[in-house]
C-alpha cells in the first residue's frame, strides 16, 4: 500500500513544505513545522456558467446575475446589542451588531472567561444566548457562573439586572451551556437555537473531524472560524470568540482569522496587579484604539467609570501629569522621572510606557536647548498605573518630570502638562485639546501649560482653570516650575 502524502505546515504564517526544517522560510519562527498529512482535493471542474442568451441566463450579454446597483441595496437599520457593560460597549462602538464575529484575545489568567461569562449572564436576561466551553466542562463553567450569581446583588450591571429582574433565575433561563469540542456538533446547537449572541471559548479548543491536523493548527482554526463566520452571517447571530495568545503576546493562529472577524479586541494588564485594560485593535462598526477599564476583584470583572484615579499618585520630585487620549476617552496620568549621576561612561535609560527613543529624543533635546548635562546622569521614566502612552502629547511632561527631578523641583500643585516637543524645542500643538483640558478641569486641576496657538482664546476663557500657553520648551519649563531650570 503506498504511503500517504504528508506536508508539513507553520503553525504561525501556514506555509507549506514538503520537508521538515528547523525554521520557517516564511516567518522566520523556529520550531513551528508540524507535520499534516495531505487531504485529497477534488479535481472536477466548477459547474459552467449558462450563457447569457440560454434560458438560465439574464437575458442579454454583459448583464448582471446576482449584483444589483447599490443605490437599489435596501436599507437596514442597525440595532446594537448591549453587552450589560458600558466598557465592553464603549470598545465595541457602542454594543454588539448582529452577525458580527468578535476576537478577544489575552494573556492566560488575564479574564477572558470571565468577562464573557458576566455578559452572557447580564445579556441573557432580555435574548437568548448560547455559551460554548470547548475548555471547561460544564460543571467548571457552573461553578464560576454560581460564585458570581453569590455576588451579583453587589454593584454593577449584572447586580443591577439581578434586582430588577428577580435574581439570576432570570438570567439562567436565558443562557444555554454547551460544553463541546467537535465544531459539527456546536454547528447542530447553533442552527437549533438560532441564538441572539454565542460565545466560543475558545477558538482554538475546538477541532473539526474532516482534518487531520490537531486542534489549534493552522487549518483547524482557519476551517473553524470560517464555517462559524458562515452560520453567523445566515442568521444574525452577534458570535462572541476567545483566542489565545503567543509568548510573544501576538494572536494564535492565521492571520486570516483577524482579516475574517468584525472585530479584534485585546484584554491587557499585570495578572497579579487589579485592573485591566480592554483595547480594540480593529473595528468595523467603530472607532479603533478605544479604552475600557475594569477591576478584577473577588466577585469578578467590575467597571471603572473613572480610569484617571487609578494613573494618579502622590507630589514630589521628579512627578508631572500630562492627559493623554486613549481614542475619544482622555486620561490623566502621572509620570515619575528619576535623574541621578552615572557610574559608567555610558549612562544608563530605561523608560517603562513610554518608547524608549522617545525618551532619549526629549533628553537630547533638554540637552541642547537647555544646557543641561543629562549626558552624566542616568535616566528612569515610569508612567504609574502601568499604561502605555503612546502619543507625542506626552513629551513636554516627560521633559518637566526630568528637570525637575534633576533640579529636585516639586511642579505647583494641580498642574497640566500637554505639548509636543520637536527637535528645535519648540512644542507643537496637539489633536483633542479642548477634550484634554476639560478632563483636567473635571478632575480639580487649576493650571495647565500648553502649545501657543493651540486653544481659541475664548474658549480658553470658558474653561474653569488658568490656561498657560507657551511657545518653547524652555517657556514652557519657567511657566510650569515657576523657576529657570537653565539657570543653576
Amino acid at each position: 500500500m503506498a504511503r500517504p502524502l504528508s506536508s508539513y505546515v507553520c503553525q504561525s504564517c501556514g506555509a507549506r513544505t514538503r520537508q521538515y526544517f528547523g525554521r520557517c522560510s516564511g516567518c522566520g519562527g523556529w520550531n513551528t513545522l508540524v507535520e499534516q498529512a495531505a487531504v485529497p482535493t477534488d479535481s472536477r471542474r466548477r459547474r459552467p456558467v449558462p450563457a447569457a442568451d440560454t434560458p438560465d441566463g439574464a437575458g442579454g450579454p454583459g448583464s448582471p446575475r446576482r449584483s444589483e446597483p447599490i443605490a437599489a441595496v435596501g436599507d437596514r437599520p442597525l440595532q446594537r446589542l448591549a453587552s450589560g457593560y458600558g466598557e465592553l460597549d464603549r470598545v465595541l462602538g457602542g454594543g454588539l451588531v448582529p452577525g458580527s464575529l468578535v476576537l478577544l484575545g489575552g494573556d492566560p489568567g488575564i479574564g477572558k472567561s470571565t468577562l464573557l461569562l458576566q455578559c452572557a449572564r447580564t445579556m441573557a436576561v432580555g435574548q437568548s444566548v448560547l455559551y460554548v466551553s470547548a475548555e471547561e466542562s460544564a460543571q467548571q463553567v457552573k461553578l464560576r457562573w454560581q460564585r458570581l450569581a453569590e455576588e451579583g446583588e453587589g454593584p454593577g450591571p449584572a447586580g443591577a439586572a439581578d434586582r430588577e429582574n428577580g435574581g439570576s433565575a432570570a438570567a439562567a433561563s436565558g443562557l444555554q451551556l454547551l460544553a463541546e469540542t467537535d465544531l459539527e456538533l456546536v454547528l447542530q446547537e447553533l442552527e437549533a437555537l438560532r441564538p441572539a449572541v454565542a460565545i466560543i471559548d475558545s477558538i482554538q479548543a475546538l477541532h473539526d473531524g474532516e482534518l487531520g491536523s490537531a486542534p489549534g493548527s493552522v487549518a483547524q482554526v482557519r476551517e473553524c472560524a470560517a464555517a462559524l463566520q458562515r452560520i453567523a452571517k445566515r442568521q444574525h447571530t452577534a458570535l462572541l470568540l476567545v483566542g489565545h495568545v503567543t509568548k510573544e503576546g501576538l494572536l494564535a493562529g492565521p492571520k486570516v482569522l483577524e482579516h475574517l472577524v468584525d472585530a479584534v479586541l485585546t484584554f491587557e494588564g499585570d495578572r497579579f496587579a487589579s485592573h485591566r485594560l480592554l483595547r480594540a485593535v480593529k473595528n468595523r462598526f467603530g472607532a479603533t484604539h478605544e479604552l475600557g477599564v475594569f477591576e478584577m476583584r473577588g466577585s469578578g470583572l467590575v467597571e471603572v467609570t473613572n480610569p484617571s484615579e487609578l494613573f494618579l499618585g502622590g507630589e514630589g520630585p521628579g512627578t508631572g501629569t500630562i492627559v493623554a487620549c486613549e481614542g475619544t476617552r482622555p486620561l490623566v496620568v502621572e509620570l515619575q522621572a528619576l535623574v541621578s549621576p552615572t557610574s559608567y561612561a555610558s549612562p544608563r535609560r530605561s523608560a517603562t510606557g513610554i518608547a524608549a527613543n522617545r525618551l532619549h529624543q526629549i533628553l537630547a533635546v533638554l540637552e541642547k536647548h537647555l544646557g543641561l548635562p543629562l549626558s552624566r546622569f542616568d535616566c528612569y521614566l515610569a508612567v504609574a498605573g502601568g499604561l502605555e502612552v503612546e502619543e507625542p502629547a506626552a513629551d513636554l511632561g516627560v521633559a518637566a518630570a526630568v528637570v525637575a527631578s534633576y533640579r529636585d523641583l516639586v511642579l505647583p500643585p494641580g498642574t497640566v502638562l500637554v505639548g509636543e516637543l520637536g527637535l528645535g524645542g519648540q512644542l507643537r500643538p496637539v489633536g483633542q485639546l479642548e477634550l484634554r483640558l476639560q478632563e483636567a478641569a473635571r478632575l480639580g486641576f487649576r493650571r495647565a501649560v500648553v502649545p501657543r496657538g493651540g486653544l481659541p482664546p475664548s474658549l480658553a476663557a470658558s474653561l474653569e482653570l488658568q490656561v498657560l500657553e507657551a511657545g518653547s520648551v524652555a517657556e514652557a519649563l519657567v511657566a510650569a516650575l515657576g523657576v529657570d531650570p537653565a539657570q543653576d
